[in-house]
């Protein structure tokens, strides 16, 4: 039986980013201490479902805003009540203005074997304009840090798609991550949500996005860039030097392997059912502190709901989808695409097809969300 992934849920953050729509809250000593406690409560349930992880996420928020004393109490809790595998890959999502030698050192003896830096750009306007609170030394220092202390893979965070983003400042990025030795890149456009500040000022006529082709341009820049570099994308938007590099937890996501998320808004799935939990850390640890389950809601997906989301997933990644497995899952009269479409991508280039199996180009990874509605169609 396929291993789980494990997602732990740290929503702090010393500021809140205005393009940020994640679950983060700034938060003194006493509610962080209110977050562990919780925390240790809902890992206690968590040993009642048997799983066995083979990778886990510390995700956020900022889970490096933590000092080691709680950052390892939450380490040696896994560790002590759940079941994880002795090869298991840990994760952790890293700012740069937390990265120092002895922070680093710390992070490899707590057995983390992923740092994932949240960069955004070398760029001191871009960082300004993104409200980021550290600066393009910082971040390229912070990279050298975590490269020095001997991580297996140091991944960096880029953000593309900033309104009079150019071309050369944009390969300017993708070129210092290379220069730098990282040995993963998650490269994300820069999507305006509402109820951010960047969604307020968009509403107000403030925040112009840059526009579809000008973003798909980039998008296929960095395609080009890292390409050049033997570097290989195996999702829409992430980036590895090699096979081994590749983030492990977050193909789980990609593939339906079951994964358990833990933590206020943390997602879970077992392959039929997906859950999550409330969203605020007051209303989370509060149900956990009166011995109720800080699920909020949850989702039984049928047959020809995972269908769809198989295909949409698939083709989001190099790899695909095998429409002969996905028959042989889900049957014949449930795995069921548009044939002429799929002919109509495989000619405009957007779609490569080998026998059952369809693989997304890198144009049509650009547009992967147009690319599924036609196939689905």
């Amino acid at each position: 039986m396929t291993a789980a992934g494990l997602y732990l849920h740290v929503p702090f953050c010393t500021s809140v980013c205005p393009y940020c729509d994640f679950a983060v809250t700034i938060a003194g000593p006493q509610r962080r201490a209110s977050y562990l406690d919780a925390f240790d409560l809902e890992i206690g349930r968590a040993t009642a479902r048997g799983l066995r992880f083979d990778t886990v996420y510390l995700g956020g928020g900022t889970p490096s805003s933590l000092g080691p004393g709680p950052l390892g109490r939450i380490v040696g809790r896994v560790r002590e009540r759940l079941d994880v595998a002795s090869g298991a890959v840990w994760h952790l999502e890293v700012n740069p203005e937390d990265v120092s030698p002895v922070a680093a050192e710390s992070w490899r003896d707590l057995g983390f074997d992923f740092a994932s830096l949240g960069v955004q750009s070398f760029d001191d306007a871009e960082l300004a304009f993104l409200g980021r609170r550290h600066g393009a030394d910082g971040a390229r220092r912070a990279a050298r840090t975590l490269l020095d202390a001997g991580f297996p893979t140091v991944s960096l965070d880029l953000i593309f798609g900033l309104p009079g983003q150019t071309r050369d400042r944009w390969r300017r990025q993708l070129e210092t991550a290379l220069e730098l030795g990282a040995q993963h890149l998650s490269c994300y456009q820069l999507t305006v949500h509402d109820g951010t500040v960047f969604g307020r000022r968009h509403r107000r006529g403030e925040l112009d996005e840059l526009a579809e082709d000008e973003q798909a341009e980039l998008y296929l820049l960095a395609h080009e860039i890292l390409g050049a570099a033997g570097w290989e994308s195996y999702e829409v938007s992430s980036f590895a030097a090699a096979p081994h590099h590749r983030s492990r937890h977050n193909q789980k996501y990609w593939d339906h392997t079951p994964y358990l998320g833990l933590g206020p808004s943390a997602h879970s799935f077992d392959g039929r059912t997906r859950w999550w939990n409330r969203r605020k850390l007051r209303l989370w640890a509060a149900a956990l502190e009166a011995g109720e389950s800080p699920v909020e809601g949850e989702e039984r997906l049928d047959d020809e709901a995972l269908f769809a989301e198989a295909v949409m997933l698939g083709l989001r990644t190099a790899a695909g989808i095998d429409l002969g497995r996905l028959r042989d899952r889900f049957g014949a009269a449930v795995a069921v695409v548009d044939e002429p479409a799929v002919d109509r991508l495989v000619a405009g280039g957007w779609l490569v097809r080998d026998g059952d199996r369809l693989r997304p180009t890198p144009p049509g990874m650009a547009v992967a969300d147009a690319v599924v509605r036609a196939v689905l169609a």
